[in-house]
């Protein structure tokens, strides 16, 4: 039987790690939309980094972002989710992010590797439910 302090721990564990996942998956489910609704601008920035086969990229990209953004908030394979989700957020910082002579594309690197970490966290402790 659990307590009502163990209870209570399990709880706020649950949310904490709930609210983790809403805020993870925004910025991915924000991504996929705005990539959706803006295939040309998508393909561009691809092409500016010398990609092969932009377009299937964008749509690639896409389908990570939404799938995975979605599967992390409904809270269905999150592990899963959250695993490939940061192996894209480390390859789009390496790709996009490595100019780190401009400040700002530094602080875009770092932001992405936060993030991965924040997924990777994730990947090793899933929703926070140990029921």
């Amino acid at each position: 039987m659990v307590s009502g302090s163990a209870r209570i721990k399990l709880n706020w564990t649950y949310a904490a790690t709930l609210v983790s996942r809403l805020c993870l998956s925004a910025l991915f489910l924000i991504s996929g939309v705005t990539k959706l609704m803006s295939p040309a601008a998508a393909i561009a920035e691809i092409e500016s980094v010398g990609l092969p086969l932009p377009a299937p990229g964008v749509g690639l990209a896409v389908c990570i972002e939404l799938l995975g953004g979605a599967a992390l908030l409904a809270g269905i394979r999150v592990r899963w989710a959250a695993g490939i989700l940061a192996a894209f957020t480390v390859a789009t910082a390496i790709v996009f992010h490595s100019a780190f002579a401009d400040p700002n594309q530094l602080t875009h690197f770092l932001k992405n590797i936060a993030i991965a970490g924040g997924l990777l966290h994730v990947v090793a402790f899933g929703i926070g439910n140990s029921r």
